[in-house]
């Protein structure tokens, strides 16, 4: 999708004759650079191993925000005892009584109502259980995005079409914008000033 509408383009520092190829391309090169396949409401699924002794994790991908009618961003929760890696077995006896009453490694529906959400950070804590256990394996699904375009992510896209436009060898008349020159500039293109803008937005522990 383009991050910036033909009526905003003046509003933004652009031409009025800005082609919309131009914010086209700097749209993908702001999904590329947030590693996200857009930054509108998009549900994700996370699969993370929780660190031993650990009941919290922080989803890749911010804001998180509730899909139209839903109350939560959080959709489903599953959670599991895997077998634990070499280190993580604190107490080996409690171990075997989590594996009496579940079948090792087998997935579970947790009531997404008994997890704490820190909406800002995305930090998810789980409960605990009768035995005292942790998890050590869950699987998340979520939704995460903007329902509406922030003035920072428009700034950006502007600047990046700026810059596309102050750079020679990008600058000429074409009626498309080819993948791998939009690659080979996209350090150019998306500068420091676009990093910091879009820094709320990148995903995170992925790539």
């Amino acid at each position: 999708m383009g991050y910036l509408l033909p009526s905003e383009y003046v509003q933004y520092g652009l031409a009025a004759e800005t082609t919309d190829d131009w914010v086209a391309m700097a749209s993908a090169l702001i999904e590329a650079h947030c590693r996200r396949p857009g930054l509108s409401v998009t549900e994700y699924v996370e699969l993370m191993r929780l660190t031993a002794g650990a009941q919290t994790v922080r989803l890749s991908y911010r804001p998180l925000a509730a899909a139209v009618g839903a109350d939560s961003a959080l959709v489903g929760v599953r959670v599991r005892y895997g077998r634990p890696r070499r280190g993580e077995m604190a107490d080996p006896f409690r171990e075997q009584i989590a594996w009496a009453f579940n079948v090792p490694g087998s997935w579970n529906v947790l009531d997404a109502s008994s997890v704490d959400v820190n909406e800002a950070t995305g930090e998810l804590t789980f409960p605990g259980n009768f035995l005292g256990l942790n998890y050590n394996e869950v699987e998340v699904t979520y939704t995460s995005g903007l329902a509406v375009i922030p003035p920072a992510v428009k700034v950006a896209c502007a600047q990046i079409v700026k810059n596309a436009q102050a750079t020679p060898a990008m600058n000429v008349k074409s009626s498309r914008m080819e993948q791998m020159q939009m690659e080979y500039f996209s350090g150019v293109l998306v500068d420091a000033q676009v990093q910091a803008l879009l820094r709320p937005y990148v995903a995170e522990r992925l790539g």
